[in-house]
């Protein structure tokens, strides 16, 4: 599967979590949703995967974990947020470059279309 295929199963997924229930939740509860649609659609993830930091040979535990990684190479990061602000495009950024991964998607469903809450971030 492409990585265009597999970013548009994901947003897919999102859109129908979306219509279901709807702007307002906690982020728990929408990755709880998003996580059972991949699963109907057998689409592989793994949610919350921990990220350690490599700093000069250290590897550090400081408890970051991704939100989702879809298909091994797409990191997902959700977000019930007011407006989605340059800090959350760049902790997907920096998630993506921890882990060298290539694609990223920031999602945000506190929004009333979900269209307006999905940034598609390429390294």
């Amino acid at each position: 599967m492409s990585r265009t295929e597999i970013t548009g199963l994901v947003i897919g997924a999102a859109i129908d979590v979306h219509q279901a229930i709807g702007p307002g939740l906690l982020e728990s509860a929408y990755q709880e949703c998003l996580c059972w649609e991949l699963g109907l659609r057998g689409i592989r993830f793994e949610k919350q995967l921990a990220l350690p930091v490599h700093y000069k040979g250290l590897s550090l535990d400081c408890s970051y974990r991704l939100d989702l990684l879809v298909e091994s190479t797409l990191v997902v990061e959700l977000k019930s947020v007011t407006k989605i602000d340059p800090v959350h495009q760049a902790q997907l950024l920096t998630y993506m470059k921890l882990g060298a991964w290539p694609l990223g998607l920031l999602i945000n469903f506190n929004v009333r279309f979900l269209k307006e809450g999905i940034r598609r971030l390429v390294l």
